[in-house]
């Protein structure tokens, strides 16, 4: 299942939704970034660029989408696929269920964002538990970010397509 393809030429993805770029500034942090569209190496992407600080406890740049106005069931599908290509650096994926309480709560992927296109597929089963015991509820998806997090460095990620997939 498709969930943006960037066919929409906006920032609104298949789902209908619209991707929004956050900050550390929400809680005080210093890092910087942008969320444009783009157009690199023959494909229409999101490209997130931004420098990422951990000054004033700060450390991360993402842009999130919400899959739906309430919860979206993802029980048909095995995991995430996404097209990316970047700078080399390491960037993660982050899940956000109806379950998380708090902001920083997720479940998450990593994956390095070479200069080439590439597909990362993220397996439900083998995301990790971030500042949270609840167990993973593919039913109870409500955002999909990705993420520029933990250290100092300049982000540059191009974001083609990200869908479900089932095995």
């Amino acid at each position: 299942m498709i969930i943006d393809d960037r066919s929409s030429g906006d920032l609104h993805s298949n789902m209908g939704t619209q991707w929004r770029l956050v900050t550390d500034n929400v809680m005080g942090g210093l890092s910087e970034g942008q969320l444009t569209l783009h157009h690199h190496q023959a494909k229409d992407c999101l490209r997130m660029q931004g420098n990422v600080t951990t000054e004033n406890n700060g450390g991360f740049v993402q842009i999130a989408l919400p899959l739906s106005d309430d919860v979206f069931d993802a029980s048909a599908y095995d995991g995430i696929e996404i097209e990316v290509s970047g700078n080399g650096e390491l960037y993660n994926i982050h899940l956000r269920t109806d379950d998380l309480w708090f902001p920083w709560q997720s479940y998450r992927s990593s994956f390095t964002a070479s200069t080439d296109w590439q597909i990362y597929r993220i397996p439900f089963a083998e995301l990790e538990k971030y500042k949270t015991f609840t167990r993973f509820d593919k039913k109870q998806l409500t955002r999909i970010g990705m993420v520029a997090i933990g250290r100092d460095f300049e982000a540059d990620i191009c974001l083609a397509s990200i869908r479900f997939y089932a095995e």
